[in-house]
């Protein structure tokens, strides 16, 4: 546990700095908001690669969905608790660089308030992490579910696309083939991987029990239903975003596709 923190708490600051430093070397000519920009988006996808090959190990593992235990899906929790605290700094660092440009010159309590009102829910996802889910995944559930907390992991599956699409956004390649064949990706993995696998893992856990699916929700510890309520619903909001944005990708103007 302790050794998987600090390892984790130097990787990803240590990974963004370094992105940073090396973009500047190899790009001059670009600002430190275009930098930092580009680096968040690398390390964001270096860690959910980490995360799905890590759940999709665990998920294979675990035949009993119930009881099948694999080391990953307590360890790779601790990952986690520094990558979310480290990404909601990295966040504000983005939010202050975008800002920057019109109002916010330096570093202020106003600039983390308008940080915290711009980006609340992303935050209040980050620390409902923290605070609910790592304590749920590492002690309440006991010995059981390495399973379900696989499939979580595996949720991480469309952030790399995400993060593509937003650097090809930000190296003006909106136009092209690759942002529209990653957009269908974006969709497609979102929507498989944050939506769909909710009522996979009910259903893994009424084929291994023998029951309707149905009555899973009856069946399993109030707790469970509410960290997947809890989790589900940012998602169908941030899918509701991403089905908007591609009616504009693949049908709006060019002004639309910008926005």
């Amino acid at each position: 546990m302790w050794l998987t923190l600090a390892i984790a708490s130097v990787f990803f600051p240590g990974l963004f700095f370094l992105s940073v430093r090396s973009l500047g070397w190899a790009a001059p000519a670009w600002s430190l908001k275009d930098r930092t920009l580009l680096s968040s988006r690398m390390v964001s996808s270096v860690q959910a690669t980490m995360a799905t090959v890590s759940g999709i190990i665990v998920v294979l593992n675990c035949k009993d969905v119930v009881h099948d235990r694999y080391w990953l899906a307590v360890e790779y929790v601790w990952v986690l608790v520094p990558y979310m605290i480290y990404d909601i700094y990295v966040m504000y660092l983005c939010h202050w660089h975008k800002s920057k440009d019109t109002s916010e010159k330096k570093h202020s309590l106003a600039s983390v308030r308008s940080f915290l009102e711009k980006d609340r829910l992303m935050v209040t996802h980050h620390l409902f992490i923290l605070v609910v889910l790592t304590p749920v995944a590492q002690y309440l559930r006991g010995e059981l579910g390495d399973f379900f907390v696989g499939c979580i992991f595996v949720a991480e599956l469309s952030t790399p696309f995400v993060s593509l699409g937003k650097i090809l956004m930000q190296l003006k390649m909106q136009d092209t083939l690759l942002h529209k064949v990653n957009g269908i990706l974006i969709l497609v993995t979102f929507f498989l991987c944050r939506i769909v696998l909710f009522p996979f893992m009910y259903r893994a856990y009424a084929k291994q029990t023998g029951i309707p699916i149905y009555m899973v929700p009856f069946h399993i510890p109030m707790h469970c239903n509410v960290a997947n309520a809890s989790l589900i619903a940012p998602q169908l909001y941030w899918f509701m975003l991403i089905c908007r944005k591609a009616v504009r990708l693949y049908s709006g103007s060019p002004s639309e596709k910008n926005r």
